[in-house]
C-alpha cells in the first residue's frame, strides 16, 4: 500500500494516477472537503495532520511500502514528518513538488518568511490583500491590523475554523473574503478594485495555485506585490511530473517489492 499525501487538487489528481498503475493506496487529508473529493474515486482516505510518531504508527499498522509527498508546497511540517516517518521506518519517500514559477515586474518584492513579508508590509500604507491562507493569519494580523494607515483584507477558504479564528484575532468581519477558488484574473482584477487594493500578498504556490492570475491582474493594476518564496527543505528524490512519480514507484516495486503484483496502466 502506498501512503498519499494528497491535500490539493493536484495531489488528488496524482492519487488518481496511481491508483490507475494499480497500486493500493491511502491518502491523507486535512479537510473533509478534500477526503470527499478522493471518496468520489473510491480512494481510501483518512483525515487530520499527523505527527511524525503517527505516520510511523500508520505506516506500520496499514502496510505503507513508500510515501508520496504530494502536499502543498508551504506544508513544511506535514512534509518534513514524511521524511522523518519514512526514515525511521525504512520505506522510501516521494515528493511530487509543483514546478516553480518566475515573474518580471518592478514592484514584486521576494521575501523568505511570513515574518519578512508581514514587516515589509507593516512599512506601507493603504489596503493590503492577504492571499496566503489563514494559519498564518496571526503574523500579519500582529503587524498590521493595528495600524490605523493600513486596512488589510483577507482572502481565505470559507471554513467555520477560518471565521473562528478571524473572530478569536479580533479580525472585522468587513475585511474578510471568504470564498474559494480557482480564480481568473478578471475575478482578481474586480476583487482589487473593489476594495481599492494597493498591495497583494502572496506565496509562490505554482501555477496550479493560480499565482499566475493574481500577479498579472496586480500588474496591470500597478499594485505592489509581496511574494513568499517556498521553504528551502532537502526532499531528496523529487519530480514534478505524475508521470515520472509513478515510474519511481515501478522502479521501488521492481527492486524492493517484487510481491507486489503491479498491472502498469499508467
Amino acid at each position: 500500500m502506498i501512503l498519499v499525501l494528497a491535500g490539493t487538487s493536484d495531489a488528488r489528481a496524482l492519487a488518481l494516477e496511481i491508483k490507475k498503475a494499480g497500486y493500493n493506496l491511502l491518502a491523507t487529508v486535512v479537510t473533509e472537503n478534500a477526503a470527499d473529493e478522493l471518496k468520489q474515486a473510491e480512494i481510501n482516505v483518512q483525515v487530520g495532520r499527523l505527527t511524525n510518531e503517527e505516520m510511523v504508527s500508520l505506516i506500520k499498522t496499514k502496510g505503507i511500502q513508500a510515501i508520496v509527498d504530494a502536499s502543498h508546497p508551504f506544508a513544511e511540517e506535514a512534509s518534513k514528518n514524511a521524511i522523518g516517518a519514512a526514515k525511521t521506518a525504512n520505506v522510501p519517500y516521494i515528493r511530487y513538488e509543483r514546478e516553480s514559477q518566475s515573474f518580471q515586474y518592478e514592484k514584486i518584492k521576494l521575501v523568505e518568511s511570513y515574518e519578512e513579508a508581514a514587516e515589509m508590509a507593516a512599512t506601507k500604507k493603504g489596503v493590503v490583500m492577504l492571499t496566503t491562507g489563514s494559519k498564518t493569519l496571526q503574523v500579519f494580523t500582529k503587524k498590521l491590523l493595528g495600524n490605523p494607515e493600513i486596512r488589510l483584507i483577507a482572502r481565505m477558504l470559507p471554513r467555520t475554523d477560518n471565521m473562528e479564528k478571524c473572530e478569536q484575532l479580533g479580525f472585522p468581519q468587513k475585511n474578510i473574503v471568504a470564498i474559494q477558488g480557482p480564480f481568473t484574473k478578471e475575478f482578481d482584477q474586480a476583487l482589487y478594485k473593489q476594495y481599492g487594493v494597493t498591495l497583494m500578498i502572496t506565496k509562490e504556490s505554482g501555477k496550479v495555485g493560480s499565482v499566475d492570475e493574481k500577479v498579472e491582474a496586480a500588474k496591470e493594476l500597478g499594485i505592489e506585490i509581496i511574494m513568499i518564496g517556498r521553504p528551502k527543505i532537502n526532499y531528496g528524490t523529487v519530480y514534478s511530473d505524475f508521470f515520472d512519480v509513478v515510474n519511481e514507484l515501478q522502479k521501488k516495486s521492481r527492486s524492493i517489492f517484487d510481491y507486489l503484483e503491479v498491472e502498469n496502466k499508467f
